[in-house]
This record gives C-alpha cells, structure tokens and sequence, in this order.
C-alpha cells in the first residue's frame, strides 16, 4: 500500500470517528426544533403590536418546552447510522424530515409548515 492511499484511509477514518462522535441526539434535535419555532415567532410578531409581540414571546417562552415534550417528541423517529442521522417527525398532519450530522441539522423536507403549525399551536 503506498503513503498516499495509507494517508486516505487514515483521513476517512478520522472523519468518521470524529462524525460518529458529533452524530446528533434527539434531545439536540428538539434544540434545533425549538430555535426554529423561536425563530418563526419573532417573525410573526414583527406584523403583531408590539404589546401583542410580547406576551406572544412570553407564553412561547414560558410553554415551548411543553410543546416539544408533548407534539413533537413522541411523534420523532431517530435513524441512527453511526455518522449521521435522520429524523422524521409528524406534527399535526406534517412530515418534517431533517438530516442531522457534525452537531449540525440540515432541513430536508415539511420543515417551515410544520412550524407554522406548532407556533399557531401555541395561541
């Protein structure tokens, strides 16, 4: 085997060891799942008065976490494949598929409906 294939499959395998180790948790899916919807939030309060705004921000702040561990966590499927890993979550009559690797998400599809749908929920 010649230096540069052996260097190549030294560089694979450290990048596989080091995606392995990053490969993103439920828990950090729901992370993600919950800056979108604040993210959605203060996009829609942008349109609401300012005094609305607030006490929209404030019971989203206040009942995220509730909505998460009751809409979104039970209906979340994880596929695990060791360097990466895909979520398929259905909320009320949506499909959101996300793509999760290196500790990083990657919307795949029904993302933006989905949480249009969960921040109407929190009204």
């Amino acid at each position: 085997m010649s230096l540069l294939r052996l260097s190549l499959v030294v560089t694979a395998l450290a990048v596989s060891v080091v995606l392995a180790l990053t490969n993103p948790t439920t828990d950090q899916y729901l992370g993600f799942v919950q800056a979108e919807l604040a993210k959605t939030m203060d996009r829609m309060d942008q349109s609401t008065p300012e005094r609305e705004g607030t006490v929209v921000r404030n019971i989203f702040r206040r009942h995220s976490q509730e909505l998460l561990n009751s809409m979104v966590r039970p209906h979340t499927m994880r596929q695990n494949w060791g360097v990466l890993s895909r979520f398929e979550t259905t909320v009320l009559g949506n499909r959101v598929v996300v793509i999760g690797i290196g500790n990083q998400f990657i919307p795949v599809e029904g993302v933006d409906e989905a949480i249009l749908t969960l921040g109407r929920q929190v009204f």
